[in-house]
């Protein structure tokens, strides 16, 4: 089992950037996809980006998004530039266990969540 914990919401004005970060503890982080979502109010949630346990694979929907993992510090992390009030929306950090080296797309296939972190772009 995992828990995890996003950090670096908040507000930030369009055309900045900001970086989220998500601490996972537990046992053999190496050995779980990870993935960042958001789902802004009145809205589905939709994944934002995703890397595989080895970060060989990763993807993201947002050419303005970058994720990265370190799994010496069982930490993924997320940079976003160029944001727009668009972007406004609770962000969640996502895991779930793999034997593949591939990212995982679909949020109902994770199996645990962060409480999430507020990102609010003011225009």
């Amino acid at each position: 089992q995992v828990q995890l914990e996003e950090s670096g919401g908040g507000l930030v004005q369009a055309g900045g950037s900001q970086r989220l970060s998500c601490a996972a503890s537990g046992r053999f982080f190496s050995t779980y996809a990870m993935g960042w979502f958001r789902q802004a109010p009145g809205k589905e949630r939709e994944i934002v980006a995703a890397i595989s346990r080895n970060g060989y694979s990763a993807y993201s929907v947002k050419g303005r998004f970058t994720i990265v993992r370190d799994n010496a510090k069982n930490t993924v992390n997320q940079q976003m530039n160029s944001l727009k009030p668009e972007d406004t929306a609770v962000y969640y950090c996502a895991a779930k266990m793999s034997f593949s080296d591939d990212y995982i797309y679909t949020g109902s296939d994770y199996d645990y969540w962060g409480q999430g972190t507020q990102v609010t772009v003011s225009s």
